[in-house]
């Protein structure tokens, strides 16, 4: 009997799943977003999948789900009721926060409100220094006293995080004991736990999240448990996390910081895995779905990942030296620049007379003006119909069916007239404003890390990515674009390319060259058995646990640091130099220079990733979609701008250019539609792919 894998998306307009056969085979579906409860979505399009297939839950072997049920909790304010307990003098420090401005001349910004409210911190007199001696020591009196008061107020979650825990955690454990005797199923965050590292606002922010959205997280996981069981579905459920591993859906409940920015990995993670098969050494990922865009970078194979990111900002559409608007996290993820350009985004005049795109966007309800839900302001979705680059009766295969006219009625209307231009003028020129906001965020992640975009391939991807990724390398002068199977529902395809990955940190600031050794060695032999372990339970053992380390580093008196990978071996004066120079090659390459010889560099934090290993080979080399592609349209008109104006193209489908065919042309499939213009050239490769070259 054949098995077959399952990758969900939730996106804010669309759900997307894919299921994947040990035979290649893979069954699509892609619905409206049930925003009430996404958990329903994924129990309607399952059940849809199997009455279009005859399958049934039997045979799926597991679930893999990317979500963003808790970065909704936090962008809403809808997490839990949540209680912190913190050293005497650090009560105001998620107010105080960092000297970080996310608007540098904006003197009218305000920080966004604390998750936990003053009157729901408590303190406690106590007091450990930078190497771990205990102070002042904390009283079990004056602890009881502040979960007293916490469990008083009725609190959801409560959060620990007291100065300097993470060089010895005896009085968060002390405090940890006694929630835990009092109440028991009440959710708790210790930083010790959670994350024993340097930062007190980086530390404790990362804490209250965790804290803030466990709940949440819980009940999500443990509803869509319930529906998948109810739907006869017993298959085992993963999550993705923000780092590009998968984890259980019991780790995810109890750590959900590690499940934030779950959505948009799986993307840049499948993109990972095509890029190393078709030997591509550097791309960037091109993600547009309904409501943002996302950019990411793949070097020499591997993912690049932050070492903390915010949550909650809103969509930050400058440039990335300006954070600081959200709720810091201090956890690993990928990457990812982010804007607020989707098809759904909303087109609008603003009080100037400028044409602006986003960040609103219709959503799934009402969405765009095309699709005749009770929508009123165009979106980009509506531009596209009326430049002719979206079949208004192919949408989702033609699930969806779109008013083209009401969507030109309405742009003429509220868009053209009011810039005195023709409807497809004022159209093109929305498509070009998303396309330049989007171009924002690729350089976000390439020229502001010290690349050249010109060196990279564009991965474009989404249901909207394929559509815009010709014009927006042009504007890049990049030359090479690529477009896999099924890039509408990608993030979906993509989570089927994960592994389970487990990641673990520590702070142990040494300089290198007057370190102890073995002390190192010793510490990192101790995450390494936490990793194992934590394996072990999920039954990854012997080969099929796999270990990978990293070092974060500075040079003496830096306040910022940067990560390295290190190779196995033991930690010696070879480790030591090897260390220092992938540090130095590092800085340079992001920074545009490096320090002399002579500079000595300082270990900051130690990193392990644990990794499972599945059986098999997971994703089979050929995948072919189960769907019959359909008879091709006739050629339409596409507007591709004032110089070159309308012209006739050719509608196409995937398997049409098993030739090289020149622009332009649209490809149309049932997830996303590509466009071609002139001047470009398009073939498929031997894995699918789409390839576009300029």
């Amino acid at each position: 009997m054949i098995t077959y894998r399952v990758g969900v998306d939730i996106g804010g307009t669309f759900t997307d799943i894919v299921l994947l056969g040990q035979d290649g085979t893979i069954h699509t579906a892609k619905i409206s977003s049930s925003v009430g409860n996404y958990a329903d979505a994924i129990v309607e399009g399952l059940t849809q999948l199997f009455q279009e297939t005859g399958l049934d839950g039997s045979v799926l072997e597991e679930i893999r789900h990317g979500t963003t049920v808790a970065s909704n909790a936090i962008l809403e304010h809808k997490g839990a009721r949540t209680g912190l307990i913190t050293t005497k003098g650090f009560r105001d420090i998620l107010e105080i926060r960092t000297l970080r401005m996310p608007r540098l001349y904006d003197i009218a910004w305000t920080k966004p409100p604390p998750l936990v409210e003053r009157y729901l911190r408590q303190v406690v007199d106590e007091r450990i220094d930078a190497h771990g001696t205990v102070e002042r020591a904390l009283s079990a009196a004056d602890a009881e006293r502040a979960v007293s008061g916490l469990l008083a107020e009725k609190v959801e979650a409560i959060a620990v995080c007291l100065i300097n825990s993470f060089t010895n955690p005896v009085h968060e454990l002390m405090i940890a004991d006694i929630v835990r005797k009092r109440a028991p199923a009440l959710p708790l965050s210790v930083s010790y736990e959670v994350l024993p590292e340097i930062k007190e606002y980086e530390r404790t922010s990362t804490v209250v999240v965790n804290a803030y959205v466990m709940p949440i997280v819980s009940g999500y996981l443990r509803a869509l448990r319930r529906g998948l069981d109810e739907a006869g579905i017993p298959a085992r459920l993963l999550l993705m996390q923000s780092n590009g591993g998968l984890t259980t859906d019991t780790a995810a409940a109890e750590r959900p910081m590690n499940i934030i920015e779950s959505g948009p990995a799986g993307g840049v993670i499948g993109a990972q895995a095509l890029a190393r098969a078709k030997g591509l050494k550097k791309i960037l990922t091109f993600d547009m779905g309904g409501t943002t865009a996302k950019a990411s970078m793949v070097e020499d194979g591997e993912v690049t990942r932050a070492a903390e990111y915010s949550v909650g900002a809103g969509i930050m559409i400058g440039s990335r030296l300006l954070t600081g608007a959200g709720y810091t996290l201090k956890v690993p993820a990928i990457d990812l620049a982010e804007v607020g350009a989707g098809g759904g985004s909303l087109v609008w005049i603003d009080a100037g007379g400028s044409l602006q795109i986003g960040p609103e966007s219709a959503g799934a309800a009402p969405g765009p003006v095309c699709y005749d839900k009770g929508g009123e302001t165009p979106t980009v979705t509506d531009a596209n119909v009326i430049l002719g680059y979206i079949n208004p009766l192919h949408l989702v295969g033609g699930a969806l069916k779109l008013n083209a006219g009401k969507a030109k009625t309405s742009f003429a209307e509220k868009v053209a007239k009011p810039l005195g231009m023709a409807v497809e003028l004022a159209a093109y020129g929305a498509h070009q404003i998303a396309a330049s906001n989007m171009i924002r965020a690729i350089k976000s992640v390439s020229t502001e890390r010290g690349r050249d975009p010109r060196e990279f391939a564009l991965f474009a991807f989404g249901g909207n990515g394929p559509l815009f990724a010709c014009g927006m390398a042009r504007a890049l002068s990049m030359s090479r674009i690529v477009v896999p199977p099924s890039a509408g529902l990608f993030s979906s395809f993509g989570l089927l390319y994960a592994d389970v990955e487990h990641h673990y940190a520590r702070t142990f600031r040494r300089l290198l060259r007057k370190a102890d050794l073995a002390e190192i060695e010793a510490a990192w032999t101790a995450l390494a058995r936490q990793a194992r372990e934590q394996l072990k339970i999920e039954g990854f053992a012997g080969p099929k646990a796999r270990l990978r380390r990293s070092a974060s580093l500075h040079y003496q008196g830096q306040s910022y640091e940067l990560t390295v990978p290190m190779p196995d071996g033991p930690i010696d004066a070879a480790m030591v130099v090897h260390l220092e120079e992938a540090f130095g090659r590092e800085h340079e390459k992001t920074y545009g220079h490096r320090a002399g010889p002579e500079e000595p560099v300082e270990l900051v934090a130690m990193q392990v990733i644990g990794m499972g290993l599945r059986d098999g080979v997971g994703v089979p080399e050929q995948v072919r979609s189960s769907r019959i592609e359909p008879s091709p349209p006739p050629p339409r008109p596409a507007y591709f701008g004032p110089e070159t104006g309308w012209l006739e193209t050719p509608v196409l489908r995937r398997s049409d250019l098993a030739g090289t065919r020149a622009g332009p042309l649209i490809v149309e499939e049932y997830d996303a539609t590509c466009v071609v213009p002139p001047g470009a050239r398009a073939s498929l490769d031997t894995a699918g792919n789409i390839v576009i070259e300029l």
